[in-house]
């Protein structure tokens, strides 16, 4: 028998913000899973939450037109309204377009793994790859994966170029960085990361999150000197010798200016 929804408060008060950050949670993992879609108890698992409290808002979200639900498997998919708000988003925020040429370029010139990520709140969220010719690749990035701030190379380039407050206010927000990606993502190890990245003015992760697969990562500003974006390199380690990291970061940042100063002639009114 189906739970019958109860509405999804949107009030000022605890309880209604709670609600809205459980509903927004849910829509972020349905719009993750996207085909062929999720089971209730999946994203309720995933949502720290109970399966009937995660089909009360998914059925909430669902009259909205957020997500549906497939009739013949049961399984949770995006929605009709949620398609109409990502296109109307894409058309002021999203700088894939302005950014694909830059990145094959990357790909091009340094033979590797190219990527355009972009900030979503506490984490990076991958939204343009390019493979290089080389033949030996590193598959921890694709479009879509998510990376907290400050483990891969691009949201270790976009963290350390952060207002010092905001840093401070991200790092205690997230004390569990060390348990779950290493000693090397949290306290004063993190902030020497930090440090020796606004001295080079790139990012590097060496094989931290996959042994062997080594990343570069440099952030993308915007008109108004935020680091919204950060493009990046992956490879395999060999080719990351220290002679050559330091040519790769050269590179990696004249095409990151370049795509700095495309999105401020741009007219990207959005971030200014």
């Amino acid at each position: 028998m189906d739970i019958q929804p109860d509405p999804v408060s949107t009030s000022t008060t605890p309880g209604g913000t709670q609600s809205v950050g459980r509903a927004a949670t849910l829509l972020k993992l349905v719009a993750r899973a996207a085909e062929p879609g999720a089971r209730v108890s999946d994203l309720a698992e995933r949502a720290g939450l109970t399966r009937p409290t995660a089909h009360r808002l998914l059925t909430a979200l669902r009259r909205e037109g957020l997500v549906d639900r497939d009739e013949e498997t049961g399984l949770w998919v995006p929605g009709p309204e949620l398609y109409l708000m990502g296109t109307a988003a894409a058309a002021r925020y999203d700088v894939a377009d302005l950014a694909r040429d830059v990145v094959r370029s990357l790909a091009a010139v340094t033979e590797e793994s190219a990527f355009l990520s972009v900030r979503q709140g506490d984490e990076t969220v991958c939204l343009v790859r390019e493979d290089g010719s080389f033949p030996i690749r590193s598959f921890v990035l694709s479009e879509g994966v998510r990376f907290p701030l400050g483990v891969a190379s691009a949201g270790l380039a976009i963290l350390s170029f952060l207002p010092p407050d905001e840093i401070d206010a991200y790092l205690a927000r997230h004390p569990e960085l060390p348990a779950r990606w290493g000693e090397q993502h949290g306290g004063r190890r993190l902030r020497a990361r930090l440090d020796e990245t606004r001295k080079q003015g790139y990012a590097l992760n060496p094989g931290l999150i996959v042994e062997g697969s080594f990343g570069l990562g440099a952030a993308v500003f915007t008109r108004g000197g935020h680091p919204q974006w950060a493009l990046s390199l992956t490879g395999v380690q060999f080719r990351f010798t220290p002679e050559r990291v330091e040519k790769l970061g050269r590179i990696l940042l004249s095409h990151a200016h370049q795509l700095t100063a495309r999105i401020a002639a741009g007219g990207r009114g959005a971030w200014r």
